[in-house]
């Protein structure tokens, strides 16, 4: 097996090969593309914009968020909670997750300080005041309809309006500020979206006629993976037209994690061996490739041998992970170089988001080797 190396920034991913040539699976974290997208969604989001941790948790990606401006932070346990507190002293935590273990809250209140808890039940609110006391802010979150999104999170998470309205009143009741949240779906290709997200807010605040510290609209917004989605300009325009039309004069939130750090990252992997149209190459489902499954994504991919690029004719490919599970394969064909073989490399694109911070380490195949790639390699844009 080939030893790993100390080095962790090199110019390209030709580079890491080069170096490496690397027998065990490589993530490989673009910092300048990090920068660049914290600061489009900076600038161009008409609030406040918060990481959602869970998205991708490792501290290059972090560093490089927040040196692109991001400061606040959607944290969903404990362990994010005390990642941030650890890396970024100053960092603004929100307990965003709707449901909560006690120790977690006490941690969370008295040990690192947080104030903005979300909630969607009654008893999920008695359990947050019974912990957190009263001068916090209760964020709840409003189920949305299904709409064009991935994954449809109001499925599993939100209110419904009329149970909405009856905990916003009673957070204010106890003495505790309100602010309202909803999340339109992950992976949502439908600006609209929002739209109708905050009409229904709109009905919810009026009805329970409580001051609002803010609205977060959560995340949902895209990344492209081959598909033609709408710029990001598109649904900051239609946030921030929903604010005007809907009369929400107070601070907006938001929680991107996809849009944040799909295109910053990519999967080096290497074939051991090619059956057929078949390859077997050493990451998969369990680990930083899950969502390629669970999404039906399809992410840009190039083959790369030791002498540089693989081109020519290309034939479609199915890839199976490195463990003993047969359930361990991409259900998408790949196109890949008919003369591919055991030994090349294959480099999956737009693999930040859902990716390294999914990983199981079953079978003992696990992605620990993280390097940085410098630069935005315009010259191989997924």
């Amino acid at each position: 097996m080939t030893a790993r190396k100390s080095r962790l920034h090199f110019s390209s991913i030709d580079d890491v090969i080069r170096e490496l040539a690397p027998s065990y699976p490589v993530f490989c974290v673009f910092p300048d593309i990090l920068r660049a997208r914290a600061r489009a969604f900076v600038e161009g989001f008409p609030g406040t914009v918060l990481y959602a941790v869970k998205c991708n948790p490792h501290p290059f990606v972090l560093d490089a968020l927040a040196e692109g401006g991001i400061s606040h932070f959607d944290t969903a346990s404990i362990s994010e909670i005390a990642k941030l507190a650890e890396l970024m002293p100053e960092a603004q935590c929100y307990f965003n997750h709707p449901v909560k273990g006690r120790g977690a809250l006490e941690a969370a209140a008295h040990v690192y300080g947080l104030k903005d808890y979300v909630v969607d039940h009654m008893d999920e609110l008695d359990k947050v005041v019974s912990v957190a006391g009263t001068d916090i802010t209760v964020e709840v979150r409003v189920g949305t309809p299904k709409g064009k999104a991935v994954y449809d999170l109001s499925s599993k998470f939100g209110a419904p309006p009329d149970a909405a309205v009856a905990l916003l009143k009673e957070a204010r009741r106890r003495g505790c500020r309100t602010a309202l949240a909803f999340h339109v779906g992950s992976q949502c290709v439908d600006p609209a979206a929002f739209h109708i997200a905050m009409e229904l807010a709109a009905k919810v605040r009026d009805k329970a006629d409580v001051p609002l510290d803010y609205l977060d609209v959560g995340g949902g917004f895209p990344a492209i993976y081959k598909l033609n989605v709408p710029p990001l300009s598109d649904y900051f325009g239609v946030i921030t037209n929903a604010r005007d039309e809907f009369g929400f004069d107070i601070p907006l939130l938001a929680e991107p994690g996809r849009a944040l750090v799909a295109d910053g990252c990519s999967v080096l992997t290497q074939v051991h061996l090619r059956k057929g149209d078949d390859l077997y190459i050493n990451d998969g489902i369990y680990g930083c490739l899950s969502e390629i499954r669970d999404g039906d994504l399809d992410p840009p991919v190039r083959a790369i041998s030791r002498s540089g690029p693989l081109d020519g004719a290309t034939q479609p490919f199915r890839i199976f992970g490195p463990t003993c599970d047969s359930l361990d394969v991409l259900k998408l064909p790949f196109h890949l170089p008919e003369t591919i073989a055991e030994g090349d490399w294959i480099e999956f694109g737009l693999m930040g988001a859902y990716s390294i911070g999914m990983q199981t380490g079953f079978n003992g195949f696990i992605t620990d080797t993280v390097v940085c790639i410098d630069g935005m390699h315009e010259e191989f844009v997924f």
